[in-house]
């Protein structure tokens, strides 16, 4: 959401908001434009706002009145608790450290599973690099057969032959994961 308002030149007003005049207050026509452009900016950003949540947490929301106010809700409704934000992130830690690929689940299957968590991981404020999830992968692939270790032997080739963690990426361990996955459902 953040960057669709950037991306519109609407983000000032979530960080700012800004001010009604007080009642009673003469304003030249130069600020009467900017007044209503204001407001209609603001309308705008709600709009925004309004669109990307569910009707039960629009009604939720009691105070509308600027979308300034509107976000600072929504940021303490979902996520501006950091004593929420850190357990949430403790238990992410846990789940990835307790990954283990099942023995009736494929490579790519796995695969997916542990980039939902570390990208849930990552959203939360985690930083992860890739060779960490890597090895991971690696360390916790399934040695039903000989074909798991021969690709575990692939992708470890590949990852020294690299010779840097930083040069390694997820996209290139994931389509070796797809190759074995297609391979090893040939052989059945």
């Amino acid at each position: 959401m953040e960057n669709l308002l950037r991306a519109k030149g609407l983000w000032s007003l979530v960080e700012n908001g800004f001010a009604e005049p007080t009642a009673g207050a003469i304003l030249t026509d130069v600020q009467l434009a900017q007044l209503e452009d204001a407001r209609t900016k603001d309308h705008q950003v709600k709009h925004y706002l309004f669109q990307a949540i569910d009707r039960s947490v629009f009604q939720q929301i009691l105070d509308r009145r600027t979308a300034k106010i509107v976000w600072d809700s929504m940021k303490l409704k979902f996520g501006g608790n950091t004593k929420v934000k850190k357990s949430l992130l403790n238990s992410l830690r846990r789940e990835f450290e307790i990954l283990a690929m099942k023995n009736d689940e494929t490579v790519t299957e796995y695969f997916a599973r542990v980039m939902t968590v570390t990208n849930q991981m990552r959203s939360n404020g985690e930083v992860l690099t890739d060779s960490k999830i890597v090895e991971k992968i690696l360390r916790t692939l399934t040695e039903g057969g000989i074909l798991v270790r021969v690709l575990s032997s692939l992708i470890l080739t590949k990852f020294n032959h690299s010779k840097t963690a930083a040069s390694f990426s997820d996209p290139s361990v994931c389509s070796d994961t797809k190759c074995y996955d297609l391979e090893h459902k040939q052989l059945d």
